[in-house]
């Protein structure tokens, strides 16, 4: 039988010593210390709740068993007003490497059905024998069939291995546009100098990466991007687009704010529309890309 001041520091050094069997669970502890000579009890409650967290309360307390429940029963109901509990998140599930269930596949290496040239008519962009779509120079950007407003896209893209002679913008240009308008730019920036604001990752002539990502040429890369569309109302904006980019996983764009479309010369500027088509563009060099897909948000 442990002696009280004993057991106190039993308890203190589970406390101290105790890790949560997965990363995700949550632990808080509250310890209010006696004198030994004046703890008679130890309480402990293990609640857990209905997010899946696991919230363990240690309480050393002095009071009678009946006092240590009530003080349980308290805690839970004020607990209780700042649990949410509806309208329940729905499931998707995420197989590591591949889309969400809730994506749309807009290319995974078997053809071109969801997209079309951007002055109409096929897409006349090469699907190759590695299941990658390359960039035919000559034949214009592509878009999609489906338009789109605020999104979730992954894309992988690959810029050649020869750059004999390349330089700066040149150098294995092309980019994606959301709704046909706003550009982040893809290029071989792998120690390629350019204007910052025009490398890859860039939001292209507003906004420069947080850092440069890029891997060599000949390599696969991914782009993870969050895009808010502009909103309108009379024919004014309302609210401009954001938009946040990871680039190989390392984010940089942070909920950066969209000027307007974007130009080569000039400043952009925004002018009304609604949902519109993603857009791959044809800058004269053969880039490449695989498992293209979207969310709508």
């Amino acid at each position: 039988m442990f002696e009280p001041h004993q057991f106190s520091r039993f308890c203190m050094e589970r406390i101290k010593n105790w890790r949560p069997s997965s990363p995700s669970h949550y632990s808080a502890y509250r310890f209010e210390q006696l004198a030994p000579e004046r703890m008679t009890k130890i309480f402990l409650a293990a609640i857990f709740l209905a997010t899946g967290l696991s919230t363990f309360l240690v309480t050393a307390t002095a009071l009678g068993e009946d006092s240590i429940n009530r003080e349980l029963s308290e805690r839970i109901k004020l607990s209780e007003h700042t649990e949410v509990w509806n309208p329940e998140p729905e499931v998707v599930n995420a197989p590591y490497g591949k889309p969400p269930s809730d994506a749309v596949v807009l290319f995974d290496g078997r053809g071109l059905d969801r997209w079309e040239s951007a002055t109409g008519g096929a897409a006349s962009w090469a699907v190759d024998d590695d299941g990658s779509l390359t960039v035919v120079p000559g034949t214009g950007d592509i878009r999609t069939l489906a338009s789109f407003c605020d999104v979730q896209l992954h894309l992988e893209w690959r810029t050649p291995v020869d750059v004999e002679g390349m330089e700066g913008q040149q150098r294995n240009n092309s980019g994606v546009f959301f709704q046909e308008r706003y550009e982040i730019q893809i290029l071989d920036s792998w120690q390629n100098s350019t204007y910052v604001n025009g490398q890859a990752a860039s939001l292209y002539k507003q906004s420069i990466p947080l850092v440069n990502a890029t891997r060599p040429p000949g390599e696969w890369q991914s782009y993870d991007i969050i895009f808010t569309a502009p909103r309108f109302t009379d024919n004014k904006l309302a609210n401009p687009g954001y938009v946040t980019v990871l680039h190989n996983g390392v984010l940089v764009q942070n909920h950066v704010r969209i000027q307007g479309a974007t130009v080569f010369i000039g400043e952009p500027k925004y002018e009304p529309h609604g949902c519109a088509p993603l857009k791959l563009q044809d800058h004269s060099n053969p880039v490449s890309f695989r498992n293209i897909w979207v969310r709508a948000l």
